[in-house]
């Protein structure tokens, strides 16, 4: 895994940015996958400033998101659709026909699930994968104990993911139990990932991700696995990793190092 370390949350967000930018402008027709949570709002509102400023196109691109709850319209403010527009799909020159994510008020959430996995092959798979992690090192939907080689699927959440999403909801009560998800294996399925990791909350989950056993307790872990991993973190994220002196060798500055492309 490429691990990269920046002096703080905002160098973090822009090196991302910097990635999905690069893809976007040498494959103008590339497939995206993102992600939703607060970690994304620096990153999509970097992306939409490089939009305006840059002329950044995102016009053929096309996107799948990893989740949507169970339960929730696409027109419902704290659905992940609403979440998209707002963000991120309103400020730049996609087409809405090309982005996709899960309809979590599908009749039958189960092959709503199977219907998903198989648009996403139909578009030939995802070209880069954008993450972030929870602080039980979920990625995704995907929380501890997900299977490794697990598929698009419905997934009951933690009372921890609940309670860090209660903010979202008007009480904890009406926070969604169930969510519609990618798997695992989808997103190892993808040519290459991105995770964006900031603050000292995160610091657990990172080492775990990046240093611990590789591990369905830790289900980021399973990114190790992956030929093409990216991991770009601000400092407090990075701090409860133990070899941040050979990460920095290899990448100073959350640079590339002399073998990656430029």
């Amino acid at each position: 895994m490429k691990v990269l370390i920046l002096d703080n949350a905002e160098a973090a967000v822009r090196r991302a940015a910097d990635i999905v930018a690069r893809l976007v402008g040498d494959r103008p027709r590339c497939v995206l996958g993102l992600a939703t949570g607060g970690t994304m709002l620096p990153l999509y509102d970097e992306l939409g400033r490089r939009h305006v400023s840059d002329g950044l196109s995102f016009a053929q691109v096309a996107t799948f998101n990893l989740d949507e709850y169970i339960g929730l319209p696409p027109d419902h403010a704290c659905s992940y659709h609403t979440y998209m527009r707002e963000a991120f799909f309103d400020r730049i020159d996609i087409d809405p026909a090309r982005t996709h994510l899960p309809r979590g008020d599908a009749d039958d959430p189960q092959a709503e699930s199977l219907a998903y996995e198989a648009r996403i092959a139909d578009a030939g798979g995802i070209d880069l994968q954008v993450l972030g992690i929870g602080q039980n090192g979920h990625i995704g939907f995907n929380e501890p104990t997900s299977s490794l080689g697990s598929r698009t699927r419905i997934k009951t959440l933690t009372d921890d993911t609940r309670r860090a999403n209660r903010r979202f909801f008007d009480t904890f009560d009406q926070t969604p139990r169930h969510a519609i998800t990618m798997g695992i294996a989808t997103i190892l399925q993808s040519r290459a990932c991105l995770l964006l990791a900031t603050g000292a909350a995160k610091a657990e989950a990172v080492a775990g991700m990046v240093e611990g056993p590789l591990s369905a307790a830790c289900p980021a872990s399973a990114l190790q696995l992956h030929a093409d991993a990216t991991a770009v973190l601000d400092r407090d994220a990075a701090a409860a990793l133990t070899l941040v002196d050979y990460y920095e060798t290899v990448h100073p500055g959350g640079r590339e190092s002399v073998f990656d492309r430029t």
